[in-house]
């Protein structure tokens, strides 16, 4: 089966495509959305990969929806959760009750900018509002705070003094799709080690 990756998404999933595009030790064998009509669906479909939208606000309780989604995990036999674009909040049920690692990829360098309202274009708005001169992307474990969980791996860029929050945004994402599926590679090669909130990326057994 391989190490097999569900992508959450609420948007027009570049970042989905790119981690299909860059799989290389796992496969990506299943999208799920909280939006029903939106363009990760339509990728989806071109790409034969199942998808499934599942509105949390149409379950009665978190429990009932993470049961939801954690069947849905358990037929694909998913081993790792990566959100991208995924503009609702995991739940904490859901977190305890996957025991897989579920990924995001934020815009910016965590801890900076980072937290509730802080996605899309509001973190690069930020970013050249408060002068940064460096910017970047961070994969990080999702925990029950935003953009709080362990870092993973980080990469930045310049901000250019003619800025504007779209062509940050465009930089920031050429990085995203590199970043992202360099991450999963590494975890279904179990070279992520986590202790307490530190990550350290082991060496290959190639590099020996």
């Amino acid at each position: 089966m391989g190490f097999c990756v569900a992508v959450f998404a609420s948007g027009g999933g570049s970042n989905f495509q790119a981690l299909v595009d860059h799989a290389i030790e796992y496969s990506v064998e299943l999208l799920v959305t909280n939006r029903p009509n939106v363009g990760a669906l339509q990728r989806a479909e071109r790409l034969e990969i199942p998808a499934q939208v599942i509105v949390p606000a149409s379950y009665k309780n978190e429990e009932l929806y993470s049961k939801a989604v954690i069947q849905l995990l358990e037929q694909q036999r998913i081993d790792l959760i990566a959100l991208a674009g995924y503009l609702s909040k995991i739940s904490a049920q859901l977190i305890h009750d996957f025991s897989g690692p579920i990924l995001n990829i934020h815009p910016s360098l965590l801890p900076r900018f980072g937290g509730k309202g802080l996605y899309g274009k509001h973190v690069h708005q930020a970013v050249i509002d408060a002068k940064e001169t460096t910017s970047g992307a961070t994969v990080h474990i999702v925990d029950e705070e935003y953009d709080t969980g362990p870092i993973i791996l980080q990469e930045s860029i310049p901000v250019l003094g003619n800025d504007t929050p779209d062509s940050l945004a465009l930089r920031v994402l050429n990085i995203e799709h590199q970043l992202y599926p360099k991450v999963i590679n590494l975890f279904a090669q179990k070279r992520v080690k986590l202790t307490g909130r530190h990550a350290t990326i082991l060496p290959s057994l190639h590099d020996h």
